[in-house]
């Protein structure tokens, strides 16, 4: 059985033990989270698509690490006016490890 959730506005498609890379989610190492927007559940019989959730579908996952990407550089210059801007970012996320699916 599989499901499409939305997380940090990404869709994501999750079965049960996957380990999944999503947009930093508060918590700490081993708190449960839930998803309710679970916007398609399939697999095992009928596939069910939610217009626009599946109405008693439930995503259980398990917050396994929390970190931050690799830095990205960003460099900005014009030509001949001697400007140069140079920065880094790096992006906060969370990995999951899904539990369970349910369907209502």
């Amino acid at each position: 059985m599989y499901a499409v959730i939305e997380s940090g506005g990404k869709q994501h498609r999750v079965a049960e033990g996957d380990l999944i890379k999503v947009e930093k989610i508060e918590g700490e190492v081993g708190d449960a989270h839930t998803w309710s927007r679970v916007l398609m559940v399939g697999g095992a019989g009928e596939t069910k698509i939610g217009t626009p959730v599946v109405d008693g579908a439930e995503v259980q996952g398990e917050i396994v690490r929390q970190g931050r990407s690799r830095k990205v550089l960003v460099f900005k210059m014009k030509r001949r006016k001697n400007y140069r801007r140079m920065y880094g970012h790096r992006q906060p996320f969370t990995h999951l490890r899904i539990k369970s699916i349910t369907v209502g």
